[in-house]
C-alpha cells in the first residue's frame, strides 16, 4: 500500500479516534415510572452519541430496570427499605387517589399516613445516597461532565451540589409552578397563568373570581412548599452540607431547566433562557402491530379502534370501577384494545379485549384509531398530539387534572371524572369525540404545532446537555434575580425609598407654604397696623 492511501487512512482513524475519546462524562439520577420512562429516552440517544452515562438509583427501586451495554452502566446504591415495601407505597399512594366510599375524615387520615411513609422513603434515599461516604468518593473520582436529574428523586439536586458539577434538571411545570417561580426565578404572573393545583379547571384566561382563587392557590401552595422546606427539608440540607443550605437554593443552581412539555400543551407565558420546552422527546413513528393485534384492530372496519390505557402504574381497579368502564366501552361501536392486567369485568363485551401491556404509540399511530381514553400523563398525551388522536381523559392524581383540562380548552379532548362517572358518562364522552369532527381537527392542528418546529425535542434535549458539558455549565444563562433577596427582587427597597423621597419632598412642600403663608400673614398684620 503507498503512502498517499496510508495518510489519509490514518488521517481518518484519527478523526474518528478524537471522536470516540470527545465523548461527555455523564452522571443520571432519575425518577420512578413515567419519569424514567422520559429520561430513558434521552439516556438512550446520549449512549448512541458516543458518551458514556453512569446511572444511579437506589437498591428498592420499583421501576428503573436496565441492562448493562457499552458506554452505559448503573450504580445501585443500598438504602433501609426493601422494593416490596416501595411497590406498597406507591400502590397506597394510587389507591388513595382512587378510593371509594370513604368519608374525608378517612381520606385526610389515609393521606397522612401516605404522607408520614414517604417522608420516611424519602429520607432513605438521601441517606443512603448521601451518607454512603464510599460512594460520593467513587462519585468524585468519576471525573463526571455534568449531571442530569430530576428533582422528583429526592436530595438529587443535593448531590449534585455536593459533587460540585455542572447540572441540568428535568422537569415537568406543575403544582402552582412553585419549584421554577420560586427556585428557577422563572416569571409566572398570576393573572393569566393557572395554578398547577387548581386540578383542571382554570385556564389562561380568567375573570375576577378567577384571578382571585388563582391568587389564592398560589399562596397556599407556596405556603405549603416553603414551610414543608423550613419544617422538614432544609434543615436535613443543612446538616449534609455544614452550611445553610436550602432545597430551592440547589434546585436554583440548574444550568439548564429542560421541560417536558411544548406550545402546543402549554399556554402562552414568559419564560427564561436556561429553560428549554423538549415536550414529546419520546414520541416516534409507528410500527408494525403483532400479528394477531393487527388482526383485531382490522377487524374493526370502518368504525375503527379505541385505545384504553391509565398508565403503567395502575394495574387494577374496583370491580365496580371496571365494570362501569366495560360497560360504558361496550356501548360503542369501535372496538377497544384495554391496557388491564386486573380481574376481568362483568360487563366486559365482545368489542373489548384486554391486554396486559401494549404498543402505546403504535396503536396511537395506527390510522383506524379514533380515540384514546388516557389518565393524562404526559407521556402518553404527547403520543397522542404526535399522531393527531383526540381524547377522552380520565385524570386520576397529581398533573393529570391539569394536563386533560390544557387539552380541553384547546378542543381536543374530554374530560370524565374518575370516581363519578357512570357507563352513560364514558359512552357519551366517547360518542362526542368520535363523531364530532372539531376534535379530530383541533387534535391535528397541536400534532401539527408539535411537529413544526426548528429542531426536533430529542436533539434540542441532547444539544443543551452537551452544552453545559462543552462550556462547563451555562451560568451566562441564569438570571441575576438568583442573587437578590427577595425585597429586591421586587424593588421593594426602591419602592420604600421613592416613597421617603416623595414622602421627604412634600414635607418640605408644606413646611414651605406654611412658613411662607405664615410671613404673608405677619407682614399683612404689620402693614394693617400701620395704616
Amino acid at each position: 500500500m503507498g503512502s498517499s492511501c496510508v495518510l489519509p487512512l490514518v488521517a481518518l482513524l484519527l478523526l474518528c479516534g478524537s471522536g470516540l475519546t470527545l465523548g461527555g462524562n455523564i452522571l443520571v439520577i432519575p425518577a420512578e415510572y413515567s419519569h424514567w420512562i422520559n429520561m430513558r429516552v434521552i439516556v438512550d440517544e446520549l449512549v448512541a452519541r458516543n458518551h458514556s452515562v453512569t446511572v444511579l438509583t437506589h437498591s428498592a427501586t420499583p421501576s428503573i430496570k436496565f441492562s448493562q451495554k457499552e458506554n452505559f452502566k448503573t450504580i445501585i446504591f443500598k438504602i433501609s427499605m426493601e422494593e416490596e415495601e416501595t411497590r406498597a407505597l406507591w400502590l397506597m399512594f394510587f389507591n388513595i387517589w382512587m378510593n371509594e366510599g370513604t368519608s374525608g375524615f378517612q381520606t385526610a387520615l389515609l393521606f397522612w399516613n401516605m404522607w408520614s411513609d414517604m417522608e420516611r422513603f424519602g429520607m432513605a434515599i438521601c441517606d443512603g445516597m448521601l451518607l454512603n461516604k464510599e460512594l460520593i468518593a467513587s462519585l468524585k473520582a468519576s471525573n463526571f461532565d455534568a449531571v442530569l436529574f430530576d428533582p422528583v428523586m429526592m436530595c438529587s439536586d443535593l448531590l449534585a451540589e455536593i459533587l460540585d458539577l455542572p447540572r441540568i434538571l428535568s422537569y415537568r411545570l406543575m403544582f402552582a409552578h412553585t419549584n421554577e417561580r420560586l427556585c428557577g426565578q422563572l416569571p409566572v404572573p398570576p393573572s393569566y397563568v393557572p395554578a398547577g393545583a387548581s386540578q383542571g379547571h382554570l385556564s389562561d384566561k380568567m375573570n375576577f373570581m378567577e384571578r382571585v382563587e388563582n391568587m389564592l392557590l398560589y399562596i397556599v401552595q407556596t405556603t405549603f412548599v416553603q414551610l414543608q422546606g423550613i419544617l422538614l427539608i432544609d434543615n436535613y440540607y443543612t446538616k449534609i452540607t455544614g452550611k445553610p443550605t436550602t432545597m430551592c437554593e440547589t434546585i436554583g443552581k440548574a444550568d439548564i431547566w429542560l421541560i417536558r412539555t411544548y406550545w402546543d400543551f402549554e399556554y402562552p407565558r414568559p419564560l427564561l433562557p436556561n429553560f428549554k420546552f423538549v415536550g414529546g422527546l419520546h414520541c416516534k413513528p409507528a410500527k408494525p402491530l403483532p400479528k394477531e393485534m393487527e388482526e383485531f384492530v382490522q377487524s374493526s372496519g370502518d368504525d375503527g379502534i379505541v385505545v384504553f390505557s391509565l398508565g403503567s402504574m395502575i394495574n387494577n381497579l374496583t370491580k365496580e370501577r371496571a365494570n362501569a368502564i366495560a360497560s360504558g366501552l361496550g356501548q360503542i361501536p369501535q372496538k377497544v384494545l384495554w391496557r388491564y392486567s386486573g380481574q376481568k369485568p362483568d360487563t366486559l363485551a365482545p368489542n373489548t379485549k384486554l391486554y396486559d401491556w401494549i404498543p402505546q404509540n403504535d396503536l396511537l399511530g395506527h390510522p383506524k384509531t379514533k380515540a384514546f381514553v388516557t389518565h393524562g400523563g404526559t407521556n402518553g398525551l404527547y403520543e397522542a398530539i404526535y399522531h393527531g388522536v383526540p381524547m377522552v381523559g380520565i385524570p386520576l392524581f397529581g398533573d393529570q387534572p391539569d394536563n386533560l383540562f390544557h387539552m380541553k380548552t384547546k378542543g381536543a379532548a374530554e374530560i370524565v371524572e374518575f370516581l363519578k362517572m357512570t357507563s352513560g358518562d364514558l359512552k357519551e364522552a366517547l360518542t362526542a369525540v368520535i363523531t364530532n369532527p372539531s376534535y379530530k381537527e383541533s387534535m391535528m392542528r397541536l400534532s401539527r404545532i408539535h411537529h413544526d418546529r426548528p429542531v426536533k425535542a430529542l436533539d434540542e434535549a441532547v444539544y443543551w446537555i452537551e452544552f453545559v458539558m462543552r462550556n462547563k455549565g451555562a451560568k451566562h444563562l441564569r438570571v441575576e434575580a438568583h442573587n437578590l433577596t427577595w425585597y429586591q427582587y421586587h424593588c421593594l427597597d426602591v419602592i420604600a425609598f421613592l416613597l421617603v423621597i416623595v414622602a421627604l419632598v412634600i414635607f418640605i412642600f408644606v413646611k414651605t407654604c406654611k412658613w411662607l403663608f405664615r410671613k404673608c400673614c405677619r407682614r399683612s398684620s404689620a402693614k394693617s397696623k400701620k395704616e
